[in-house]
């Protein structure tokens, strides 16, 4: 997940808050985040490690998720979307007027 910075601490606060039953998880994403820079000709950069983390190889697709990003690698994003449309329809989605 990619966070405009405001996004990132209402996110990093709700994560801090959980009990001490999901410790490994507050561990897994605040001991992990990384602040990313812009270059001059505005691409993120995303570290070496982030990158293996994330499996992200050549090519990379950003999703905007309303208060922050995902950053997929093109073809598992290609897999699981495929996989997505093949299955049924949520249920939260089944009365949905769009």
């Amino acid at each position: 997940m990619v966070f405009p910075r405001n996004e990132w601490e209402k996110f990093r606060e709700r994560i801090a808050a959980l009990p001490m039953s999901a410790q490994w998880w507050k561990r897994i994403f605040l001991g992990n985040a990384m602040d990313c820079e812009m270059d001059a000709n505005g691409r993120v950069l995303i570290s070496p490690e982030l990158r293996a983390a994330a499996g992200l190889t050549k090519e990379a697709i950003l999703l905007g998720m309303g208060n922050h990003f995902e950053l997929w690698d093109a073809e598992a994003y290609a897999a699981q979307e495929a996989e997505a449309m093949q299955g049924e329809l949520p249920d939260a989605l089944k009365d949905f007027s769009f």
